[in-house]
């Protein structure tokens, strides 16, 4: 597009306000170059970018590109040889900080946003050389110690001298020696050079070398010759300290300049992307929209189904947001010529300027200040001869100026292309530049351009009512106030209102009806038409103002329900997703406590079985020396006589009991509940007590031992330990006959204690009772 285009339609100033929204110089450098597209994709793109980019800012706000800076000529510098300051260093590192940082921000949500993560691929970062710059300077720049043992041990010996030097001078300031001739007692630096002030008239006093004298001549600051040494290797460890330095400086530079153009590609990508930043930021503050690009419509405008530009609301972006007036260009389907007309002062020029500006703004990705819904086409020209272009140096009149611009543009122009035409005709004789006006307007008619033109030719006005494709506009008029309202009405031409103001202003009313009977019937009648239109208009825009009213109550009332819904089904599944997350929790610990319980079961199971291992073992060896007769053996000295009444210990049971009866050589001895017949061998008097430590005894018999085991209620794992020890307790204390409390259920419970109940050691037979809820158990003897 022409550069001349875009001045006249100020497009270089809201390229200088985009910049102001960079961050950086090179950034701003390509808002001042940017220039709209005519390839839709592209457009379409560009959109699409400072869309993603609002997205960002709004998603992310702490993302910035504040740290970056525009090193191209530090790059340039480094590629060629040149050593970086520590400034320039740090500068760089906080570049590729930002950088790397926004980079992997961008590729994180690289399928949210495709178009800035482009942007992000094309960076690349540069960890080793960051954490290097780190490692040789601090944040002030100034090169650590520890950017290499070197300047570490030059560094160690400047303190040392320094600490040397220092300490010897201090040996002056306080020998009572040389006090008297000192002016002050204090250690000042010379140049590089520690010295003492001096009294000049004591010169000799303190030989040494002379580095400064007093304004007044009164003091002398000297080095005294003993430190001078010290202070020419202080000076040679800090030139070597320099040294050092300079080698470390240009070894980091060697670095940056080694990949110079690689880091120069990843700072233009940055300034891409903070360029798309700033259109975003431009938009939010200029509360712009998003407008839909249409493709171009293969059919001619009269079988179009809807205009290709159709701006709803559209305000011009240079002027006060509070002040200016929002305009509507909402053509039907076969418009595509616009004549507007209207008084001096009207809002004309704004009008046409807002529609090529606003294009212009599209087409280079930038979000316009208009109503969401407006749609423009990708224009391949956006042509303008707008306000007075007269040129001194060639001496052309206004006329001229505007004709020659025209035919700048006259051939270029087509169908695809966008004509903005201010006061065509103008400047010269009225009729001859109604003529040629109309000769320009069927040359852009014929070639189907989208026009825009403002004029005051009344003949304009009757072309455009004949004309397919052409529709009249005016700017609307206050007659209460006298003053333009700015407010674009398309399908009515505009008036010129000198009756009326002339009225409004106190005319006499004879003058105004002689003045009247000078305007021709035709243009009267035309007048009168004018006027009844422009009452029925004004009558639908009411109508259609109140549809459009009730429209957006209806839509705010259904956006309202809508969020309402939204917020109560937000909330049903936040009270969902709690209440699942308490039930799972509350599993958990369900799960958590009843695994502990069986852990614990499992452990007093496994100890009752073996309790009750070892008391079965007991039995039976009870049993074998009660009913087993014991095999003949050689005749054993006399053990000592029993007498009724003896506690005794009963090997084989390994339990203590009393002597109740002596039998020759048996005897019944009671043992906790029981009676039991044991051979006179097997017993032992009992001198203690309690058993010897090396015996453990075992558990008594139980005590109280119910009738009734209630398993109900329990499953069948856990009740048959349970029936077990029971068995055990009951059949420990004599008890003939047990009922074991299975309850009905499924059955499993019953099957499974009648089947534990077969076989078992301890009982003798079992019966269900009437109910078959309960098991009677007759206990073996």
């Amino acid at each position: 597009m022409r550069e001349h285009d875009l001045i006249t339609l100020e497009w270089p100033k809201i390229r200088e306000r985009l910049a102001a929204y960079t961050a950086f110089p090179w950034s701003a450098e390509k808002a001042r170059a940017l220039r709209p597209s005519a390839d839709p994709a592209e457009v379409l793109a560009r959109l699409a970018e400072t869309e993603e980019a609002r997205q960002l800012l709004a998603r992310e706000p702490g993302f910035d590109l504040s740290g970056v800076r525009d090193l191209r000529p530090h790059l340039e510098a480094a590629r060629h040889g040149a050593t970086l300051s520590p400034a320039d260093l740090l500068a760089l590192r906080e570049t590729l900080q930002a950088a790397r940082r926004a980079r992997r921000t961008l590729l994180r949500r690289s399928g949210e946003w495709p178009h800035l993560a482009r942007h992000a691929a094309r960076m690349q970062e540069f960890s080793e050389l960051e954490e290097e710059i780190a490692r040789c300077l601090d944040e002030a720049g100034e090169v650590k110690d520890e950017a290499s043992p070197t300047l570490r041990a030059l560094r160690a010996e400047i303190r040392r001298l320094t600490q040397e030097i220092q300490s010897r001078l201090q040996a002056y300031l306080t020998d009572p020696r040389y006090a008297p001739y000192l002016q002050e007692p204090l250690i000042t630096l010379r140049g590089d050079r520690f010295v003492i002030p001096v009294q000049a008239e004591h010169r000799g006093k303190i030989p040494g070398l002379v580095h400064d004298v007093s304004a007044s001549g009164a003091t002398l600051f000297i080095e005294p010759l003993p430190v001078v040494e010290l202070g020419n290797r202080l000076r040679a460890a800090r030139a070597q300290e320099e040294k050092e330095i300079a080698r470390i400086l240009a070894a980091l530079s060697a670095a940056v300049g080694a990949r110079a153009e690689e880091i120069r590609a990843t700072l233009e990508a940055v300034a891409d992307l903070d360029l798309a930043l700033a259109k975003a930021r431009y938009a939010i503050d200029l509360r712009a929209e998003r407008p839909e690009i249409v493709p171009w419509p293969e059919e001619p405008p009269e079988r179009r189904t809807q205009s290709p530009l159709w701006l709803r609301q559209a305000r011009h972006p240079l002027l006060d947001p509070q002040r200016v007036v929002p305009i509507d260009i909402t053509p039907d389907p076969a418009t595509f010529m616009l004549i507007l007309t209207g008084p001096n002062t009207g809002g004309k020029t704004v009008a046409l300027k807002t529609v090529g500006l606003l294009a212009i703004m599209a087409q280079s990705g930038l979000h316009i200040p208009a109503a969401e819904g407006s749609r423009l086409p990708a224009f391949d020209g956006i042509y303008a001869d707008i306000g007075d272009e007269q040129s001194i140096e060639q001496n052309l009149s206004t006329f001229s100026a505007h004709l020659t611009n025209i035919l700048g543009f006259l051939e270029k122009a087509t169908a695809r292309s966008l004509v903005l035409l201010d006061e065509l005709g103008a400047g010269t004789d009225p009729m001859e530049g109604a003529a040629l006006a109309r000769a320009l307007l069927e040359h852009f008619h014929e070639r189907r351009a989208t026009t825009l033109v403002a004029t005051h030719f009344p003949e304009l006005k009757l072309w455009a009512q004949t004309t397919p494709g052409a529709v009249n506009a005016s700017v609307e008029f206050d007659p209460e106030t006298l003053a333009p309202t700015y407010r674009v009405r398309i399908g009515l031409p505009g008036r010129s209102n000198a009756f009326l103001i002339a009225r409004r202003l106190g005319m006499p009313e004879a003058l105004i009806a002689r003045a009247q009977r000078y305007v021709s019937p035709e243009a009267l009648r035309l007048e009168a038409l004018l006027t009844e239109a422009e009452r029925l208009r004004a009558e639908a825009a009411r109508a259609w103002e109140e549809a459009e009213q009730a429209r957006a109550a209806a839509r705010a009332l259904e956006a309202e329900w809508r969020e309402r819904i939204a917020r109560i089904e937000a909330e049903r599944e936040r009270r969902l997703r709690e209440a699942r997350e308490q039930i799972e929790a509350l599993l958990r610990e369900a799960q958590e406590e009843v695994e502990r319980i069986r852990r614990q079961v499992r452990r007093i199971h496994q100890a009752e079985v073996e309790a009750a291992r070892q008391r079965l073992e007991a039995l039976r060896a009870r049993a074998r020396s009660l009913h087993t007769p014991p095999p003949a053996a050689p005749e054993a000295p006399a053990g000592p006589a029993f007498a009724l009444g003896d506690r005794v210990w009963v090997r084989p049971l390994q339990a203590e009991g009393e002597i109740l009866h002596i039998e020759g050589e048996e005897a019944d001895v009671q043992v906790g509940r029981w009676r039991l017949r044991m051979p006179l061998a097997d017993l032992e008097r009992r001198e203690r007590p309690t058993p010897p430590s090396a015996a453990a005894p075992s558990p008594p018999p139980p005590a109280g031992v119910a009738l009734d085991l209630d398993l109900r209620g329990m499953r069948v794992e856990d009740a048959l330990p349970v029936l077990e020890k029971f068995l055990d307790d009951a059949f420990l204390a004599g008890m003939p006959f047990v009922r074991i409390i299975h309850g009905k259920g499924t059955g499993a419970l019953r099957r499974a204690v009648r089947e534990r109940l077969k076989g078992h050691p301890h009982v003798e037979a079992f019966e269900p009772t009437p109910d078959d809820g309960a098991t009677i158990v007759r206990l073996a003897r």
